[in-house]
């Protein structure tokens, strides 16, 4: 059994932070909540979601697994403005999830999980990490888009650096330490990125809000942040990319 209602703005968050890396997901469910694990085509990030069940306007389930089309989801929500209050029900006879919106029923057909990975996420030990305002970081994260297709990461003891090298432009974005929500290093800290993927991992975060970075040298970069008024919780985890001598 799966019933629930959730507004739309909760339910609009869950695809923005999973659509970018996958198309289709399986969705662990049970009494306390919703959560996922799965790895982008590439083997290239990581996303491990978790949702607690007080994100919810109403919550009743069993254990059970649910494997969900994001791209149709996203364009059901699509039809959905703020303040809308969506109605979720596993339909177990012809395994469909029946979607209210209003007047609105989508009976949309769910994946069989059988063949769906269940990914472990590594307990990789970081060395530096980085509390930083959305509002700060992503400003720097457009304009490297705009030059390059990778960015450096650094942190010292003192800042928290973004570095973008193109053909003939460069971007360069220094974030003193109290400019800072937090930062701990002890020593400096460098890894190269993707910034496709960097980029669609901070997007969901907005404003004041705040993203929790994890750096090494030449190791993946973990990005961490709270989502669905706290009660959901985000954890990426992306692959560097080596720079060549």
């Amino acid at each position: 059994m799966f019933n629930a209602k959730v507004k739309s703005e909760v339910l609009k968050g869950i695809i923005d932070v999973t659509s970018p890396l996958v198309s289709e997901v399986k969705f662990n469910i049970n009494s306390k909540g919703i959560s996922l694990k799965a790895v982008d085509p590439a083997h290239v990030a990581m996303i491990n979601l978790e949702i607690d069940s007080k994100a919810f306007e109403e919550y009743k389930a069993d254990d059970m697994e649910l494997g969900i089309d994001m791209d149709k989801l996203a364009g059901i929500m699509r039809l959905s403005t703020s303040g809308d209050i969506v109605s979720l029900e596993h339909d177990e006879k012809a395994n469909r999830l029946i979607i209210r919106m209003g007047n609105l029923v989508r009976k949309m057909s769910l994946i069989d999980t059988a063949g769906m990975p269940d990914p472990k996420m590594p307990n990789l030990d970081l060395p530096a990490k980085a509390v930083i305002k959305a509002s700060e970081i992503s400003r720097g994260v457009r304009a490297s888009e705009a030059v390059s297709d990778h960015l450096a990461v650094t942190v010292t003891n003192d800042n928290f650096e973004l570095f973008a090298e193109g053909d003939t432009d460069t971007v360069n974005l220094k974030l003193p330490k109290d400019l800072l929500v937090e930062l701990t290093a002890k020593g400096k800290y460098k890894s190269l990125f993707s910034i496709d993927y960097f980029s669609n991992m901070i997007k969901p975060v907005k404003g004041e809000d705040t993203i929790t970075i994890y750096l090494g040298n030449d190791n993946p970069v973990k990005v961490e942040f709270d989502i669905a008024d706290k009660k959901g919780h985000v954890r990426y985890l992306l692959a560097p990319r080596i720079e060549s001598e």
